[in-house]
């Protein structure tokens, strides 16, 4: 039994019944929506392994949705599914990290022949792991593990401890953090490291060998006395 979850998220009520039951008998559970804003509310709390995501909506459209959902959820998979086929629309659904992106009209069939491959292709990849003294850092799952207890972060934060994991014990330049997360060091997104590094010092608070320092004008330094990666 397939226990995979799809959100659908489509204006086209008549079409996506359709579409809705065609999964549904190949044994996915699938959740539909009618517009970005019923999408973003249900997402949280439904966790989907698929978003089925047309573009044209009223209220917030999938171009909208898909980037609220990446800054939350990085592993989510994407499928564009939309009429919009112009180069510009296609290459801004990808800027978003849309998985794929199919044209209207298309075949059931090979919808549900591209998700069973990415759905595959998934047990191949090898979670991005790390040890951080008494901590397991999964990148890959945005979370961390301390003595049993799982805690979730947002993608931003992630990147953020990805990036100082790969440099334990040593300087890492604040403005090479804020190029590589943000895309630019403005004054803005500079307050905003500043907010997500105490996020991640909480998050790691309960660990003793794991601190990060701040070393004025320079950058941080995630020190742990013993470190290890496990990818």
């Amino acid at each position: 039994m397939n226990s995979k979850k799809i959100l659908l998220v489509d204006d086209d009520l008549k079409n996506s019944m359709f579409l809705k039951r065609f999964l549904e008998e190949e044994s996915y559970e699938v959740t539909y929506a009618n517009n970005g804003r019923v999408a973003w509310e249900l997402f949280g709390d439904l966790k989907p392994d698929l978003v089925l995501l047309d573009i044209n909506m009223p209220i917030m459209d999938g171009f909208e949705l898909a980037q609220k959902i990446r800054e939350y959820d990085k592993k989510v998979i994407i499928f564009f599914l939309t009429d919009r086929t112009e180069k510009s629309d296609r290459l801004k659904g990808f800027g978003l990290k849309g998985n794929d992106y199919i044209p209207k009209p298309f075949y059931p069939e090979e919808l549900i022949a591209k998700i069973k491959e990415r759905f595959e292709s998934l047990l191949d990849i090898e979670e991005e792991t790390y040890r951080l003294g008494c901590t397991v850092f999964n990148y890959s799952l945005c979370n961390v593990e301390f003595s049993g207890s799982f805690k979730n972060m947002s993608l931003r934060q992630a990147e953020i401890l990805r990036i100082l994991a790969q440099h334990v014990n040593s300087i890492v330049d604040r403005v090479y953090i804020l190029n590589t997360v943000w895309g630019d060091s403005s004054y803005s997104n500079s307050l905003s490291l500043n907010v997500q590094i105490t996020y991640l010092r909480k998050m790691l608070g309960a660990d003793s060998s794991i601190s990060i320092v701040s070393l004025k004008k320079k950058g941080y330094i995630l020190r742990v006395s013993s470190f290890r990666t496990m990818v």
